[in-house]
């Protein structure tokens, strides 16, 4: 990957920025790679050497590193019986999978996984559930590297935008700026279910992008995508009073209101693709395909 510095910051501060010890360890997949889209996976390996990023890209994953070696180095001196970044590795039909759990409380009666997320408010606002699939890989790591079972599944989120007057004056906000959410624990039957599926998957990724066969296309899931709505609005609101799922329940809605109000139209995006979140939407066929495509 090619850093670039388009702000010109220091050369001292895009070494911080970029600086990274992170590694998979001696496995074929990590337990992030598997909850994602195994066309991206591929892609991104492909295309490594090729992507451009930023150094300013990299400030909030930095800023999530410090944040886990606070909790870590708090821990240590605390001189907790908690174990902190134990990366486990399992072997499934000749592939190695391996996660970095950041906290493990083992009890006599089951582990209790926290995991440190730095992150919006609209990630806690709307549930994730990408979070929910990781956490029960890790649960799944822990079952089948170390035998233990695992009893609760927890994020220590930190609110990166959080403020506190939107705190005082909306009832859905968080009030304050590090929320604990619980986390469904699955099934070891469902855990073993969704991590055998990822696990094909991925490996059929891997053999497609070896002989050079077309990928497994992305789910609308793994894209992002967001349906086209139809708001109703009033002259002088910048929110919606409603949306609707068709411009036919939009227009029942408005023929009942003055003509104050109006309707607009909110056309679906692929917002990971179109925002590039994935990194590889440039070289993604199936998506070129939709954007030349006119979808």
């Amino acid at each position: 990957m090619e850093i670039t510095n388009n702000f010109g910051l220091p050369e001292f501060v895009v070494d911080a920025l970029t600086f990274s010890t992170y590694s998979r360890g001696d496995s074929q997949i990590s337990a992030t790679q598997l909850i994602d889209s195994p066309r991206i996976v591929q892609l991104q390996k492909q295309f490594a050497d090729e992507q451009k990023k930023d150094a300013v890209d990299f400030l909030w994953s930095r800023f999530g590193t410090s944040v886990h070696n606070m909790f870590e180095e708090s821990l240590k001196a605390a001189k907790s019986d908690a174990i902190t970044e134990e990366r486990l590795f399992t072997d499934w039909r000749g592939w190695k999978l391996s996660g970095a759990i950041d906290v493990q409380e083992v009890h006599e009666d089951g582990v209790i996984i926290s995991d440190f997320k730095v992150t919006s408010v609209w990630s806690v606002i709307h549930d994730k559930t990408s979070w929910h699939d990781q956490l029960n890989v890790y649960a799944y790591l822990v079952r089948k590297a170390k035998g233990q079972a695992v009893k609760k599944l927890q994020i220590v989120t930190l609110l990166r935008d959080w403020s506190r007057r939107k705190a005082e004056q909306e009832s859905s906000y968080p009030d304050a700026p590090i929320i604990v959410i619980d986390i469904p624990l699955w099934s070891d039957k469902k855990q073993d279910e969704y991590v055998d599926s990822q696990m094909q998957k991925h490996i059929d990724a891997e053999f497609d992008a070896t002989t050079n066969q077309t990928l497994i296309a992305c789910t609308a899931g793994e894209m992002w995508e967001k349906d086209t709505v139809y708001a109703v609005m009033r002259k002088g609101r910048k929110s919606a009073i409603k949306l609707f799922p068709t411009e036919l329940a939009a227009e029942d809605r408005l023929s009942g209101l003055d003509d104050t109000h109006y309707i607009e139209t909110r056309i679906g995006e692929k917002t990971r693709c179109k925002g590039d979140w994935c990194g590889v939407s440039h070289w993604c066929d199936q998506y070129q395909a939709e954007v030349w495509g006119g979808k």
